[in-house]
């Protein structure tokens, strides 16, 4: 195992191991904060796919996230209050199935992805950025102007939606499953990478002129890697949306998204688990100097600051040496 492999195993044991104490400790208020870590990492480990790999630099993944968010929250609010989602032309019932929720999320998400990529990839650089973050605002006003699931209160949902076998209101039981997603999209990126679909879109962030010449279409593969981004980041938000049993706009706001990338530059861009740092040094500092100060983020900013200066490869980078244990 290369040395970036024993930090990821590391990094992964660590979730287990503090959602384990918390559980024989009796510590339920921790094991929310490992569950909060795990979805975010979660929703970070998306943006990294476009970001680390296509070069992507996308200000408007709270789309994504908000959309997973709602996909949970109206589907489970027509659940509760026994009306259906759409009756013509054909009867579609809300549904409190955490699988049946996620596939939603994920396939409305996907085509959301798809649409705004084939639109915001005629553009590069500063101009891909701004017009991600104008996508991430038109679905916050949207939102805000959705009277019919909350508006601007957003909507709250008053039971946890439900995974066969398992009692999710059990913190434990509700962290494992985000937990094990977790793991699971860690190990299909980590596949996706090794590819060839992920060699091309990795030489297409490089040398795109040159993929172009094999006959390759360089804008298709960031497409490609634009939805698959899309699709994990909506998982995420559903998960949080259950997490919380709410959801607002505020999932849409362009502080959500940029709170992702911060994810994301904190543990390490382009590292498999840099995403799984950087969420969890984010929900660790959020906790403790949040009850220092409300203005937690000062420190939060100066230490960003750092390791864009110094530190390149974010925590994980530092922690495993300049290589990436996929080069």
């Amino acid at each position: 195992m290369s040395r970036e492999g024993i930090v990821n195993a590391v990094l992964l044991v660590g979730f287990v191991a503090v959602a384990a104490w918390a559980h024989f400790a009796g510590e339920p208020f921790t094991i929310t904060l490992a569950t909060r870590a795990a979805i975010f990492a979660l929703a970070a480990v998306g943006l990294n796919f476009a970001l680390g790999l296509g070069g992507l630099v996308s200000l408007g993944h709270a789309v994504f996230f908000g959309i997973g968010g709602y996909a949970m929250g109206i589907l489970a609010f027509h659940a509760q209050n026994y009306t259906p989602l759409m009756e013509w032309p054909f009867a579609i019932p809300g549904t409190k199935v955490m699988p049946i929720i996620w596939l939603t999320a994920i396939v409305t998400a996907a085509l959301a992805a798809l649409v705004i990529g084939l639109l915001s990839l005629r553009t590069s650089g500063v101009y891909f950025i701004m017009i991600t973050l104008a996508f991430g605002q038109m679905f916050f006003y949207f939102a805000i102007s959705w009277s019919a699931y909350g508006g601007e209160d957003g909507l709250s949902i008053y039971i946890r939606n439900g995974f066969p076998g398992l009692n999710t209101l059990v913190p434990i039981q509700f962290f494992g499953i985000c937990f094990v997603l977790l793991c699971a999209v860690l190990w299909f990126v980590s596949r996706m990478e090794r590819s060839p679909f992920g060699l091309m879109l990795n030489a297409a962030r490089q040398v795109p002129h040159r993929v172009e010449t094999v006959g390759l279409d360089p804008q298709r593969a960031k497409l490609v890697a634009f939805v698959i981004s899309g699709a994990i980041t909506a998982l995420a938000g559903a998960l949080f949306a259950d997490l919380n049993r709410f959801v607002s706009p505020t999932m849409f706001s362009w502080q959500t998204s940029g709170e992702i990338m911060i994810f994301v530059i904190l543990g390490g861009v382009a590292r498999l688990c840099g995403p799984v740092a950087g969420a969890a040094l984010f929900v660790a500092l959020e906790h403790w100097l949040g009850d220092l100060s409300d203005y937690w983020h000062i420190y939060l900013g100066l230490l960003l600051l750092l390791i864009v200066l110094f530190l390149r490869g974010g925590i994980v980078g530092f922690l495993a040496g300049r290589a990436r244990a996929h080069d």
